[in-house]
């Protein structure tokens, strides 16, 4: 039976109360938030190096900390936990080559210096082993750091902002190392970041933390596509977050009105007269080439707009465009993309907003006016809209 790490504590830390429950497979979970949300302070009470109030850790039948009603308090000290803990800061030894730094949490062990010289050679580092911390590069330092984390054969592994300060490749070559290690090893590996790019590049799950409190866990896609409320949705800096009211429900979809926008949205159950909170995905927004027939991908939601700014990147662009009433929102698409339209800022452009683009997050049924408000002027619809008022059909519950 594969490991579980179970984690639910209680700690006050001056104006905030960290209080987390989380139950982790053999998997990596990334746990994402702001700074001051109560990551690093997860960690270190998971590691033994901070003590929670109240609350129980534990690692399948090991109890790691243990203070609730009724039962002897329990927490047991850092060094007989078994976890592997990587600094955001290497904290490697400077006085101490690196197949040093490694053995030395073996100390003791006749094996040690070998032991240690077999873990830089999986982390591709023996040529390097007698040098000392200041004449490796970052990521080198960062690679013994992690094989020092391994030397006791840890059950878990923890990365707190472990790689924000290495460049690009080499973070990306570290994601695939803990990647590897992790199968291999069947860890139980939690990472630390605020970094969006770095937690789909090395999580299997994403925990999302706000002030101390666990908004959301789940699949990583998962999250991204659908965050459970708008503070999710602040914390993961997803643009293109509208409020919009619905006019009809019927059996293929919604009509929404975005403040005098009317947009075609997927089926929802709530009446007319609700309030949604969805968003726009970017990756979802197409535009349309002026000299081409329109095909089935752009045939619902079609806006004109400005383009405000165009940032390019390796393998993605982002185009942020204003609408007429001067709101902005942000498309995203591949690099190859529209490479015969000029999206330089103050054209115009005309976009399509695929019904599946409008994800909605939350739902406020309101009580229904007393006299029936107008229905939308149908001259402001995108194209596409329904060409008739089709009476509404009231969801079935669900």
């Amino acid at each position: 039976m594969s490991p579980r790490l179970y984690v639910d504590f209680v700690r006050r830390l001056g104006n905030m109360t960290l209080q987390v429950r989380l139950a982790i497979d053999t998997e990596i979970l990334v746990l994402f938030g702001p700074s001051g949300a109560g990551k690093t302070q997860t960690l270190q009470a998971i590691a033994g190096l901070a003590t929670p109030d109240s609350g129980l850790i534990s690692l399948d039948d090991t109890i790691f900390f243990q203070r609730v009603p009724g039962k002897p308090v329990i927490n047991l000290p850092a060094r007989r936990r078994r976890i592997g803990y990587v600094f955001q800061q290497y904290a490697l030894f400077p006085h101490m080559n690196a197949l040093e730094n490694v053995a030395f949490p073996l100390a003791g062990r006749r094996d040690a210096r070998e032991r240690a010289m077999e873990l830089l050679e999986r982390m591709h580092l023996a040529y390097l082993a007698h040098r000392m911390p200041h004449e490796l590069s970052g990521g080198q330092q960062q690679r013994v750091a992690i094989a020092r984390a391994l030397a006791t054969e840890p059950r878990v592994l923890l990365f707190d902002e472990s790689f924000s300060a290495l460049d690009r490749p080499i973070r990306e070559r570290l994601h695939e190392e803990i990647r590897a290690l992790q199968a291999e090893h069947r860890l139980i590996v939690v990472y630390v970041t605020h970094n969006l790019d770095d937690a789909f590049a090395v999580g299997h799950r994403l925990a999302v933390i706000r002030d101390g409190r666990i908004e959301q866990i789940g699949r990583i896609d998962d999250v991204f596509i659908r965050p459970a409320n708008q503070r999710v949705l602040d914390i993961l800096g997803i643009p293109n977050a509208i409020r919009a009211r619905v006019v009809e429900v019927g059996p293929s979809g919604a009509l929404l009105d975005w403040d005098g926008v009317a947009l075609e949205a997927p089926l929802l159950n709530a009446p007319p007269g609700a309030q949604v909170m969805a968003y726009i995905r970017p990756e979802d927004i197409r535009l349309i080439y002026p000299d081409r027939p329109l095909s089935r991908i752009v045939g619902t939601n079609h806006l004109d707009a400005t383009v405000v700014e165009r940032r390019m990147g390796r393998h993605v662009h982002r185009l942020r465009v204003a609408l007429p009433d001067g709101r902005q929102i942000e498309a995203v698409y591949p690099a190859s993309s529209y490479a015969t339209m000029s999206l330089a800022p103050g054209e115009r452009v005309r976009l399509a907003l695929r019904k599946e683009s409008i994800v909605v997050i939350a739902v406020h049924s309101d009580p229904p006016p007393i006299e029936e408000e107008p229905r939308l002027d149908r001259a402001k619809c995108a194209d596409g809209c329904p060409k008739s008022d089709p009476a509404p059909v009231s969801p079935s519950p669900s």
